[in-house]
């Protein structure tokens, strides 16, 4: 047997695959990457493919950049690793500050992991920690979104709330409250045109305001994701409410936690999502693009303020008991300051901008498409959703994997993409062309109503 098919065989007898029906995985053809370039990758057998997913929604800047390149190998010339328990190292410490210089004011300091749903579990456990500390421990509860998505791990799953995902893992996990999803509250309530007006806002604004009047006193942070409810299939916050939920946060002196994960680095048009509307929390998560799509690195940051009250004598034991072998990693903080620099040197904001519009534009021709009933955006994220029965909104029953069955017609023209249900995604690295772009939407709109045929 050559390589390739024994690397395939291997691959479906050894490998257990992230969110994946593995009885299906093991009946269908799959992708076996083998290397990238700019905005593609190539698998084991030389065929191309747009990365129309950004790897998971974490690829920035393409595949193989040089100057992410020559991070890694460079810091891997000196040291690949070495703890920061009690020690440090050069490329987390230039991080760390770089990261405070460009992240919103008040975040102060940095606490590193591996991933997204590691920064949301240190964000959790810091909060709690923060107000035992400060002797107020009723503070234990938190608030969070219906339909929120904080990562796979226990305290980020207890703040989650996609039942798919996490009805299984109920019975380990400590209750939390939950407010509505803005956008699907808001459609239901106001109808589509009105889902992301000021009207929206305020009408959920009230009540949550109404909410933490009555429960303040218990709640220990208030955990949002930053302007859009991405794994729940890309439902936007309507204008201002994460402005207001700031300034209710401030108001009944609950700490506001944002999951900046996805929408970070670029993703939402702005270096971060919180900027857009001029507000800055409590507790931040970082993760994804972090590395521009390179190496696992996650952040918290936090303010002076929580940050003070960890502080004391040795035997106070006020110290965070958390960390993680691998927190800090010499290799991933110095390729995630490379990073930095590319979005400077190349001015990948700058030149986003126009992509976001095009993309704007052209979402709007999917709205005439007879299996979509939806059409979301978010900066540089987008979802489409495909439904049965137009009128009615009917969905597609689950088990016939719809979106997948667009994803796989879209293989066959050379773009790689990863639905959500019936949620087609659109999220490429922000290094996308125009061209591609244009290329991509158009193979979707025709591989969506081919949907017909099938």
């Amino acid at each position: 047997m050559d390589e390739k098919k024994l690397l395939e065989q291997w691959d479906k007898e050894y490998f257990w695959h992230p969110f994946t029906q593995m009885k299906v995985y093991r009946e269908e053809e799959n992708i076996i990457v083998e290397r990238g370039e700019g905005n593609y990758v190539y698998d084991i057998y030389g065929k191309k493919y747009l990365d129309g997913v950004a790897s998971l929604w974490c690829n920035v800047h393409g595949h193989n950049h040089p100057k992410l390149n020559k991070a890694v190998i460079e810091q891997t010339q000196k040291i690949a690793h070495f703890t920061t328990l009690g020690a440090s190292n050069v490329p987390a410490i230039k991080f760390a500050k770089r990261l405070v210089d460009i992240t919103p004011e008040r975040l102060n300091k940095v606490f590193y992991s591996e991933d997204g749903a590691e920064a949301m579990e240190i964000a959790i456990k810091i909060a709690y920690h923060y107000w035992h500390n400060k002797g107020e421990k009723t503070k234990n509860k938190f608030v969070t979104l219906s339909e929120a998505y904080h990562g796979d791990t226990i305290g980020s799953v207890s703040v989650g709330g996609i039942s798919i995902f996490h009805e299984t893992y109920k019975p380990l996990l400590f209750d939390v409250y939950k407010v509505p999803s803005p956008y699907i509250e808001s459609v239901k309530r106001l109808g589509r045109e009105k889902a992301l007006t000021e009207e929206a806002t305020k009408m959920l604004i009230d009540e949550i305001e109404d909410f933490l009047f009555q429960h303040h006193q218990d709640l220990a942070g208030f955990v949002l994701e930053g302007g859009v409810q991405g794994a729940a299939g890309i439902l936007p916050f309507p204008p201002n409410y994460l402005k207001e939920v700031r300034r209710l946060c401030d108001e009944f002196n609950v700490l506001m936690i944002v999951d900046e994960v996805a929408t970070g680095f670029g993703r939402s048009g702005a270096m971060f999502s919180c900027e857009k509307e001029g507000i800055s929390p409590d507790i931040m998560a970082l993760g994804k693009g972090i590395t521009g799509g390179y190496l696992p690195l996650a952040a918290t940051l936090v303010t002076d303020e929580i940050f003070n009250q960890f502080l004391g004598e040795f035997g106070e034991a006020k110290h965070f008991y958390h960390g993680h072998t691998y927190t800090g990693n010499p290799i991933a903080c110095n390729v995630a300051l490379a990073n930095i620099d590319v979005f400077e040197e190349e001015q990948t904001l700058e030149k986003l901008q126009p992509k976001i519009k095009l993309l704007e534009n052209r979402l709007n021709e999917f709205w005439d498409l007879k299996h979509v009933g939806d059409v979301r955006q978010f900066g540089f994220m987008a979802g489409i959703e495909l439904v049965k029965d137009k009128q009615k909104m009917e969905p597609f029953p689950y088990g016939e994997r719809t979106g997948f069955k667009v994803a796989q017609d879209m293989i066959k023209k050379g773009i790689w993409i990863r639905p959500l249900g019936d949620v087609m995604v659109v999220m490429p690295p922000l290094s996308i062309t125009e061209d591609e772009l244009n290329w991509f939407l158009d193979e979707l709109k025709d591989s969506i109503k081919n949907l017909k045929n099938k």
